[in-house]
């Protein structure tokens, strides 16, 4: 075998052989929501003012989040589903940063019909949260312009034509930044997008 054509096969082996550690990486960070944690330092869009009431009966509004961090998600106090398991895991996110005056969590309900003051107040505190856990509610349309509008995490195609014939119910979690900016969507249901979530929000708190 002639040296040249030695060192050409060296070549295709070197040249296939980092193709396949570049394929491998992809395909470790599969698709859909795993893909969706690699973009979390993207502007996803960007989040309208917005005025709802929390669980104290008090209004709150995009102003009390104004330069903070924080991660929104939509649940429901009766939920049977995923709600118990997602919000568990947003256990962790709040036990991780609640002394942090700079972080937040938004939980608005999917069912203000039936999630009253009284309802979230009894909720919260059935989890011992502090004031960096928010709950929040007000008129339905306004509840679902926001999920779909503004944090992303569910199509806008899924409006129905009578808002009382809509429900909204999704696992995602949308990350804002301090100027009001989505910048990552997140499973609450999948322990490494919640572990991920957890270290960006650190990052983003220094």
């Amino acid at each position: 075998m002639s040296r040249k054509l030695v060192v050409y096969l060296v070549f295709f082996v070197v040249l296939f052989g980092g193709f396949y550690l570049v394929v491998r990486k992809w395909l470790a960070y599969g698709t859909n929501s795993d893909q969706r944690a690699l973009i979390a330092s993207s502007i996803i869009s960007e989040v309208q003012p917005f005025a709802f009431t929390n669980q104290d009966g008090q209004p709150f509004t995009s102003q009390d989040v104004k330069g903070k961090v924080y991660v929104a998600e939509y649940f429901f106090t009766t939920c049977p589903g995923i709600c118990p398991k997602m919000n568990s895991n947003m256990k962790q996110v709040y036990e991780a940063f609640k002394d942090e005056p700079d972080f937040r969590i938004l939980s608005y309900t999917c069912q203000p019909e039936v999630d009253s003051v009284p309802l979230l107040k009894k909720y919260a505190d059935s989890l011992g949260v502090n004031k960096n856990w928010v709950f929040l509610t007000g008129r339905k349309d306004s509840l679902y312009r926001m999920a779909r509008v503004s944090y992303k995490i569910d199509d806008p195609n899924n409006n129905v034509a009578a808002i009382e014939d809509d429900f909204l119910h999704t696992q995602n979690w949308a990350l804002v930044n301090r100027e009001g900016k989505v910048v990552g969507i997140y499973d609450g249901l999948k322990k490494a997008e919640v572990r991920d979530l957890i270290d960006r929000i650190r990052t983003m708190l220094k």
